[in-house]
This record gives C-alpha cells, structure tokens and sequence, in this order.
C-alpha cells in the first residue's frame, strides 16, 4: 500500500515535469534543483491535522507528506521531533520575552542533517540505489555514513581535511569510505561528481538530488505544530547549502495549501552566514538574483564553509518573499554566542547554531525585532563535535 501523497517533480526555475519512479538528480537544462510536489488536495481530504499529532514521534509521522511510497523503504534512526525550548534567560538579557530554540543537535548524529539524509537513503533505496556518494564540511557525511549502513549500502565521503576530527570518526566508524581533500567543499563536491559521473555513484549532494529537503521541511512541520498550528514571526537560520530555510518555506506553502494553519502570516526568514564565507548576504544586500562564488572562504563554523550553494537562487527568493534579511557575524561574535547559550541555557550549541544568537543582537540593535515578537533560533548540531575549537 502506498503511504504518500507524492505526485511528481518539477525544475525549481522551468517548471519542467519529472518522474519520481527513475532515479533523478537535478534539471540538467537549468542547472536547477527540483522540487517535490504532491497532492494536497487529496491529503487535505483524507489527512486529519489532529490525529497526526498523536502518532508514535518521529519524522516518519509525516509519511504522506514525505516522497517514500513503500513503509519498508523507510530507513530511520529516530529523527525528527526535536525540542522547540523557550529561552527565558538568554531573552531576558536581550529584551525578548518570546525566544525559543529549535534544537537538532538530539537528532541521530548529532544534527539536522539526520533528517535529510533518513529522506535521501530511503528514497535512494526504494529506487534500487546501492552506493552512495556526498561532499561535506562534516555533518552531513556522519548522517549519510550512518543511513547509508541502516540500509546495507555502500558509501563514499569527500570531506575538507580540516573537518572536524568527530565528523571523520563518525563516517569511518559507519563503514563509508572517506577522502581527505585539500581545499573547501566546493573542492569536495568536484571530485565527488567526477567519481560519481566514472563509477555509477549516486551523488548525493546538497539540492543536486530531490529529497534531502523534504526531511528538512518537516521542521518547519514541528514548529507549527509546537505553536498551536500558527507560525513564528522570525525565524533565523545558519545557511550553508540552504536545505533547511529552502525546505522550511516550502513547508509553509503546503500547511497553508493543507489548511492547516489557524493564520497565513508567514516568518521573516534569516539568513545568517559567517563574515569569511557570506556569499547569501552579499548577493542579498546588493540585490542580485545569486550568488557569485566566495573565494578564500574562512570560518571556524565549518557548515557554513560554502562558497556558493547550488540552490543560490531559491534561498534569495524565499528571504524576500518572507521580508526577511540576510545577517553576516565574525567567528569572535560566534564563539561569544556558544558560551553565552551554554552558560545561561544548558545548550552547547554548534559554531553554525550560535551563530544564529549572534545574528539575533544585531538585528535587535538594528531594532528589525520588535521586543514582542516570537523569534525561534535554530541549533543545527551539537558542540561536541567541534571540541578542538573550544577555548
């Protein structure tokens, strides 16, 4: 029996058509990632917001609404339904009276990108994939290392040499092979797309296959279900490849399509980067469509290490329809924000998730935060991975 309302997909710039039966990767005429899409009319019909939220927790709760077609093919080590925590304290320092944080750094491997991965394997397996192949700044290859061995796959990791030694350990341990790189993960991401295109890999790097995102989307999912099926007024988001922030909007388009929401006002969107990798703001603040490559790209955040996404040209077209913003902050300001978070809140937060808090400052000294308003930061990893960098 089928368990999802999975449709088609379609180019994120063309619009044109594909099958979700074949293996798919992206729109080779635009060099666009795609999209999918399913039928909400008929989940609108036949889904029930209220029962969903007392199955069993976890990602998989959503099934309809994820692109796996089979209940077997599902490959999952408890992801999902991470906490959504009220910051008093850190709020009470900065005025706000409604902060919170969702927190993914209790998903399997210590990230969010356990829930893009548990979509990507499971798909990937339901197509009769059997090796896989991903680029990283670290988090990702732990949780594609860690799916990859759930479903008896073979996996290949091309990771900067300067990761995170507890990224290299977690992928090694998982049984995937991994390749040192000297260089970014734009460097990564060549060599693994010419072993992918030689010897028959899947690549699955960021937005260069459809599915990642839909795991990440069903974040947005959680927060509006948190709310009582209404959404924050800002959100703000550590944006690397920009699965989580591109996934998130998409979210809000289907709950309102869904009629789930008891309002349509969408979050103001954030983008936050790092001063020696910011190629988003740039192109936000000078009004360009997308991104020019960021040369020399420097931070101790090492998921925001990425010198262009492939999904440029959706993450600066959802920051502007949210009315959002794009915020750059230094690697002193990050290392300022984790020890604030941990010392105040119990939350030993990733560079990529304190980050966010910094971002948080200065937009409330630009006073673009209202001291009302609900604002959710995200923590996208746990800080134990990147023991070497604390003081």
């Amino acid at each position: 029996m089928e368990i999802s309302f999975l449709t088609n997909l379609t180019c994120s710039n063309c619009g044109k058509s594909f099958s979700t039966e074949e293996v798919q990767t992206f729109c080779v005429d635009c060099n666009s990632p795609l999209i999918s899409n399913y039928d909400l009319n008929s989940a609108r019909e036949r889904l029930d917001r209220d029962d969903l939220t007392k199955r069993k927790k976890g990602m998989w709760r959503w099934h309809e609404l994820l692109p796996v077609r089979e209940s077997q093919n599902m490959v999952t080590l408890g992801e999902g339904d991470t906490a959504t925590l009220h910051l008093p304290r850190v709020g009470n320092l900065l005025g706000l009276s409604n902060l919170f944080v969702k927190d993914e750094s209790v998903n399997p491997t210590g990230s969010f990108k356990a829930r893009g991965l548990s979509a990507a394997i499971s798909k990937a397996k339901e197509l009769g994939i059997k090796k896989v192949i991903i680029p990283t700044a670290g988090n990702a290859g732990g949780a594609m290392a860690a799916y990859a061995a759930r479903a008896g796959m073979q996996s290949l990791i091309y990771m900067p040499k300067d990761t995170p030694i507890a990224n290299i350990i977690e992928s090694r341990i998982a049984g995937a092979e991994v390749i040192l790189v000297d260089g970014l993960i734009s460097d990564a991401a060549k060599l693994a797309g010419e072993k992918a295109r030689a010897d028959g890999w899947f690549d699955l790097s960021t937005f260069k296959e459809p599915y990642r995102m839909e795991g990440k989307k069903l974040m947005g999912y959680e927060l509006a279900e948190f709310f009582n099926w209404t959404l924050p007024d800002v959100i703000i988001y550590p944006t690397g490849g920009g699965t989580g922030l591109v996934g998130m909007w998409k979210a809000f388009s289907e709950l309102e399509q869904l009629g789930w929401l008891e309002n349509t006002k969408r979050p103001r969107m954030v983008s936050v980067q790092a001063e020696g990798c910011a190629p988003v703001i740039k192109a936000f603040h000078s009004g360009a469509s997308t991104c020019d490559f960021w040369p020399g790209a420097q931070t101790m955040a090492s998921g925001l290490r990425v010198p262009k996404s492939f999904a440029d040209r959706l993450i600066l077209a959802n920051i502007r329809e949210s009315n959002g913003t794009a915020v750059a902050v230094s690697d002193t300001a990050i290392l300022e924000a984790q020890k604030n978070l941990a010392a105040q809140e119990g939350i030993f937060a990733a560079p990529e998730g304190a980050a966010t808090l910094s971002a948080l400052k200065e937009l409330i000294a630009q006073k673009w935060i209202q001291r009302d308003e609900c604002v959710v930061v995200f923590n996208t990893g746990t800080g134990l991975k990147y023991l070497d960098q604390v003081e």
